[in-house]
């Protein structure tokens, strides 16, 4: 299946939990201003979390969809074999919103945002998490994780799974400094409809969250952060 396909089986959006934690993790690191970067864009549906702490808003993916934001920038780019048509360091913060997960080369992608954000920016990724209980409890039972499934919207659309130590470990592996994780604090109770309780989900965020964030920042060409 082609990277096109493949994102057309997402329809370009994800749950609004995602932005949120994705809008929280930028306001607690990056003071404001400047350009974000927001690489596998999709309908660009995170532009309405993040617009009053960036000057400008940028997205790039393998199509535009509908609905993408009037008056932002979009650039159109294969991530599985393209370079995004923008100069080395043209963004203060990168995020890759579900997207990682798409791609073939997760390693290649992760060097590509590091080449997109300025040196003390930060790069986000988040991905469906392996660790939660629903994913663990369907590799217990059927043999895979529970986002990659063969069904419409996961398998073929997901083919790359990745645990948190494989995101921590690429980050390093890119150079990226005060990398850490965080979950979304909101997921699916196995073998039904329901979510967990949000009391639930903030004692026990790994197991209780359908997905996680990783988050880095380049550092500083003098080695001081900003």
């Amino acid at each position: 299946m082609t990277t096109l396909a493949r994102a057309e089986q997402t329809h370009g959006t994800s749950g609004a939990a995602i932005y949120q934690l994705v809008a929280r993790v930028l306001a607690a690191r990056h003071s404001g201003g400047g350009t974000v970067v927001d690489v596998g864009c999709g309908r660009g549906e995170l532009y309405a979390y993040i617009k009053d702490r960036f000057g400008a808003y940028a997205g790039t993916d393998v199509l535009r969809y509908d609905g993408f934001p009037d008056g932002a920038a979009f650039h159109l780019t294969d991530l599985d074999s393209g370079r995004v048509a923008l100069p080395d360091a043209a963004a203060d913060c990168v995020v890759a919103v579900e997207t990682i997960e798409h791609l073939e080369n997760p390693r290649a992608f992760a060097r590509e945002l590091v080449r997109l954000v300025k040196p003390g920016g930060w790069v986000a990724v988040t991905t469906p998490n392996q660790l939660s209980l629903l994913s663990l409890m369907t590799l217990l039972v059927l043999g895979e994780f529970n986002g990659f499934r063969e069904r419409p919207g996961l398998y073929p659309a997901h083919i790359t799974a990745l645990l948190e130590i494989d995101l921590r470990r690429i980050f390093r592996e890119c150079g990226l400094v005060d990398v850490a994780v965080e979950y979304t604090q909101s997921g699916r109770i196995p073998g039904t409809r329901w979510h967990w309780p949000k009391w639930a989900s903030r004692l026990l965020p790994r197991r209780l969250s359908d997905n996680v964030l990783v988050v880095g920042r380049r550092p500083a060409e003098n080695g001081g952060g900003t």
